[in-house]
């Protein structure tokens, strides 16, 4: 067993593995969670809250399919200089960006926007322009590939 792996006991390990792939429908998901693995909700609770403070656990909360839900979603790209890196931060919080990375390229900070309809890409990006003087570029998907990214601890 690794060091990272010995950090974490057989019922967090459990936990980690569940909740990337069964995470409850329930009112009291974390309950149920616990009885599977055999910790109490306190101790998931815990657990969980601990991983964030740690900056081990990013996020947890639903994907929702954006396709399924008749949005568009699109790769976008632009080159922010040094100076200004801060715009990055920015759009990396905007609720419509979902990914959001700094680059060694030309095209120094890409993200993923997800709007309500192709026809709202153009305008956004305008008004990303607008607002931050900078020229955006766009590279909507030609074929989508849905890859499952589940780590086993």
């Amino acid at each position: 067993m690794d060091a990272q792996k010995e950090k974490f006991g057989k019922p967090f390990r459990d936990l980690l593995n569940l909740i990337q792939e069964d995470f409850p429908l329930h009112p009291e998901p974390f309950k149920l969670l616990g009885e599977k693995v055999g910790l109490t909700e306190e101790e998931v609770l815990s657990f969980l809250e601990e991983l964030k403070q740690r900056g081990i656990l990013r996020h947890l909360g639903a994907s929702p399919d954006s396709q399924k839900l008749k949005h568009f979603t699109c790769l976008c790209a632009v080159s922010i200089p040094e100076d200004k890196l801060h715009i990055a931060q920015e759009i990396a919080e905007l609720p419509e960006t979902t990914h959001a990375y700094l680059r060694e390229h030309k095209l120094n900070f890409w993200f993923t926007l997800v709007l309500p309809r192709e026809e709202d890409l153009e305008p956004y990006l305008e008004s990303l322009t607008s607002k931050y003087k900078l020229k955006f570029y766009a590279f909507p998907a030609i074929k989508k590939f849905k890859v499952r990214a589940v780590f086993k601890i």
